[in-house]
């Protein structure tokens, strides 16, 4: 059954008490350094913002619960596994510098939030930003876009999916909501606020280029609006794929499992599967926002009953 966008929200809300239950990172687990690729003339940087435990086996719908540890145990991992949080600087031809999601900021806890930390250690602060392309609105991804009430990219312009936009950033669905699930929709206005408030703030239509050079793809399930953001450059492309998965250890294998974060999970399967199908006929890069970092690799055909496969890059 899929679950309603109030059941989404309410799961991600068990994931912030997770999240911040889970303490600091402990010192065998250092951060990610940047891991550069070109694509053509483009630059891209993957960038850690930390990792998370998260219960996936709980939270993993479509296969029973033991045929999901089954797969995790296959990948030699068990219930909560550690999942990544990425995100990605595109450095175009023409000089500007555009970020694909903002991490958590200080919304997620004590593990995540590094962002800044990890655009440092490429080379580059915050107010060389020059724009800010958001896959989704979830917490994971724009919570790093304001802190203490004030943006942290002082002169980017951030673009959202309208869809997502008309979801979040709605008095009206957050009214019809009960008030366990408002969260989400208050730190989608919070974290936006300093952006919509000195006119930074832009959104994009299904398919339009967010900003001139990268496409964007809905991919509607996730979230109303979640999109994936295409790099391509001289014959090369990257598409930077948003949360089509949550690591790669269960839905490449059997991309019929959705999870409760998806507001609409029929709608995600299918965009899943989508996604699946056309970067494994078509060869190109991909790279995920929980996929172990740096996140980027290729999807390969499935092998012994597996749908898919995953072929990284990089570390």
């Amino acid at each position: 059954m899929s679950k309603t966008p109030l059941a989404a929200s309410l799961a991600f809300a068990s994931l912030l008490g997770l999240s911040v239950l889970a303490g600091p990172a402990a010192a065998d687990d250092p951060l990610s350094a940047p891991y550069h690729i070109d694509i053509g003339r483009i630059g891209v940087t993957a960038l850690s913002d930390g990792q998370i435990p998260v219960p996936l086996a709980d939270i993993m719908r479509g296969e029973p619960k033991p045929q999901i540890e089954a797969a995790l145990a296959r990948a030699g991992k068990q219930s909560p596994v550690t999942l990544a949080v990425n995100t990605y600087l595109v450095a175009m031809p023409d000089g500007r510098l555009v970020l694909i999601d903002t991490g958590t900021g200080d919304l997620l806890g004590p593990k995540l939030g590094h962002l800044p930390e990890s655009l440092k250690a490429a080379g580059h602060t915050p107010d060389e930003i020059d724009d800010i392309v958001l896959t989704h609105i979830h917490a994971d991804h724009s919570g790093g876009l304001t802190r203490n009430g004030k943006a942290v990219f002082p002169k980017a312009r951030l673009h959202v999916a309208e869809r997502d936009a008309a979801y979040w950033l709605s008095e009206k669905a957050r009214a019809a909501a009960p008030e366990a699930a408002r969260r989400g929709f208050d730190e989608a206005v919070a974290m936006t606020a300093p952006y919509r408030e000195t006119g930074r703030f832009a959104t994009f239509a299904d398919g339009a280029d967010p900003v001139p050079g990268l496409q964007s793809i809905l991919r509607a399930g996730h979230t109303p609006g979640h999109s994936s953001i295409v790099v391509s450059d001289q014959g090369e492309t990257l598409v930077v794929w948003g949360d089509i998965t949550h690591g790669e250890f269960v839905q490449f294998a059997d991309p019929e499992v959705t999870i409760d974060f998806d507001v609409d999970q029929d709608a995600a399967r299918r965009s899943r599967l989508e996604a699946m199908k056309d970067a494994a006929a078509k060869g190109y890069l991909v790279a995920g926002a929980h996929i172990t970092f740096p996140g980027i690799g290729r999807v390969t055909p499935g092998s012994d009953g597996a749908a898919y496969g995953w072929e990284p890059v990089g570390r």
